[in-house]
C-alpha cells in the first residue's frame, strides 16, 4: 500500500522552486494558485533568501502550492490517483495539501485557507516571543516530564527521538539551561510557537472561514494530525485542519496508522526530506521516496506502480447523504415513510419554513441506512437528513 505525505513549515529551502518552474505548465498552474493566494510564490520559490521564506504567512502558501502542483506532475490525470493511494498525510500545514489532494476541498479553496492561516498565525506569534526546540534524543518519558515541568507543549511528537517543545522564549532558555539527559537540544527556525495555545487567535479566525467552506467526503483515507485517525467525513477533516493550529501534532501516532493499514511505500511530495528521513528511523521496512526535483517523476512513477493498489475507500462504497436546503420544520413524504430503498429522484419529504416549502429530492437514490432525523423535526440548511448506501457502488 502507497501513502503520499506532504511536509509542513521548515521543509522549504531558497531556490528549491527553481528546477519545477523550468515546465511551462507547472509554472502556469503555480501562477494560477499564487494568484489566488495574493503572493508571488515563484519569486518567493527561487530568488527569495532562507530568512524571507522562514515567514510564515510566505512559508505556508509556498509549500502547499508546490504539494499540489506536484501531484498533477506525478499523477497527470488526478482520477489515477485514488485507484493508486491507498492513504494521504500531512504535517502541520501539510494536512491542508492532503485535504485537497484526497478532493476534500478544492486547490482554490486550499489556498485561500494557507493564506490565512499563514497571516494568522503569523499575528497569533507577533504577540507574544515564542518559539520552538527540537529535542533530540533521550528518554521519551523523561523528555516528555522535562518539557512539562518547564511549561512547555510538546508540539511535535515525531516518533522516537524527536519531540518539538515549544513555548515563549523565556520558557526555552530555561529548557536549555537544565535540558534532559541524553538529550541534545536544537532551536527551530521558526517564528512561534506553532500547534500551542499561543496560536488560539489563530483558530478563531480560521473556523470563521471555515464554515463557508464547501467540502467533500474524501476519495482517499486522510490519517489525521490530531490523532491518527482515519476520518472520513470532509466537515470533520476540515474542523481537524483548524483545531490543529493551537493542538499538538501526533505525527508519531499517524505512522502507527500508516503501519496498522498495511502501507509498503511512502512517497513524500516536495519539498521532501523531512518526513522521509523521520520515516526511515521509525518505519523500519517501510520503502521511502522523497520526490525533490522533477527528473525524479520517472523514478517517482515507478514507486507508485511498485507501491500503489486501489483505496480502501475506493473499493468499498461510501455513504451518500440528503440534506436540507434551508430552515424550517422536516416533513417526511409518504412515498419515504415505508421503503427501505430510495428511488433516484424520489421526493423524501420538503422542508416548510414561514415563507415556504421547498421539496426535498434523493438526486443519486440508494438503500436508507439511517434517518437522521424525524418527522416535525426543526432542521438547519444543509443539515443530513437521511444516510444512504449506494446501489451498486458507483460514485
Amino acid at each position: 500500500m502507497l501513502v503520499i505525505v506532504a511536509p509542513g513549515q521548515g521543509a522549504q529551502t531558497p531556490g528549491f522552486l527553481e528546477p519545477w518552474l523550468e515546465d511551462p505548465t507547472f509554472a502556469s498552474r503555480f501562477d494560477w494558485l499564487s494568484t489566488v493566494a495574493g503572493l508571488d510564490l515563484a519569486h518567493y520559490g527561487t530568488q527569495a533568501d532562507a530568512e524571507t521564506i522562514r515567514r510564515t504567512e510566505i512559508a505556508q502558501p509556498l509549500l502547499v502550492a508546490t504539494g499540489l502542483i506536484a501531484a498533477l506532475d506525478l499523477f497527470p490525470h488526478p482520477s489515477d490517483a485514488f485507484q493508486r493511494v491507498g492513504a494521504v498525510a500531512g504535517h502541520s500545514v501539510g494536512e491542508i495539501a492532503a485535504a485537497a489532494g484526497a478532493r476534500v476541498i478544492t486547490a482554490e479553496q486550499a489556498m485561500v485557507l494557507v493564506r490565512e492561516r499563514g497571516k494568522a498565525m503569523a499575528d497569533a506569534a507577533a504577540q507574544t516571543p515564542t518559539g520552538m526546540t527540537a529535542v533530540l534524543g533521550g528518554d521519551r518519558d523523561e523528555v516528555l516530564a522535562a518539557i512539562a515541568s518547564h511549561g512547555l507543549t510538546p508540539a511535535n511528537d515525531n516518533g522516537p527521538g524527536q519531540i518539538v517543545a515549544a513555548g515563549t522564549m523565556e520558557q526555552l532558555a530555561a529548557f536549555a539551561d537544565a535540558p534532559p539527559a541524553k538529550a541534545r537540544l536544537v532551536p527551530l527556525s521558526v517564528a512561534g510557537a506553532f500547534h500551542t495555545t499561543h496560536m488560539e487567535p489563530a483558530v478563531g479566525h480560521l473556523a470563521g472561514l471555515a464554515r463557508s467552506v464547501s467540502t467533500h467526503d474524501p476519495r482517499t483515507a486522510v490519517i489525521s494530525n490530531r490523532d491518527g485517525q482515519v476520518v472520513h467525513d470532509g466537515r470533520e477533516v476540515l474542523a481537524r485542519i483548524v483545531g490543529q493550529i493551537a493542538a499538538p501534532v501526533r505525527w508519531d501516532l499517524c505512522m502507527d496508522a500508516m503501519l496498522d493499514l498495511g502501507v509498503t511505500g511512502l512517497l513524500e511530495m516536495p519539498p521532501a526530506g523531512t518526513l522521509t528521513g523521520i520515516a526511515k528511523r521509525a518505519m523500519k521496512g517501510v520503502e521511502t521516496f522523497a520526490l525533490k526535483t522533477p527528473d525524479q517523476l520517472d523514478d517517482a512513477r515507478a514507486f507508485v506502480d511498485k507501491h500503489g493498489e486501489q483505496s480502501v475507500i475506493e473499493t468499498t462504497p461510501t455513504w451518500r447523504m440528503v440534506v436540507s436546503p434551508g430552515k424550517g420544520t422536516f416533513h417526511r413524504s409518504a412515498e419515504a415513510v415505508d421503503t427501505d430503498v430510495l428511488a433516484a429522484g424520489l421526493t423524501i419529504g420538503e422542508v416548510a419554513s414561514t415563507r415556504d416549502r421547498t421539496p426535498v429530492t434523493a438526486l443519486h437514490g440508494g438503500q436508507v441506512v439511517e434517518w437522521l432525523v424525524e418527522d416535525g423535526d426543526i432542521v438547519s440548511p444543509g443539515q443530513p437528513l437521511v444516510r444512504l448506501h449506494p446501489q451498486g457502488g458507483g460514485h
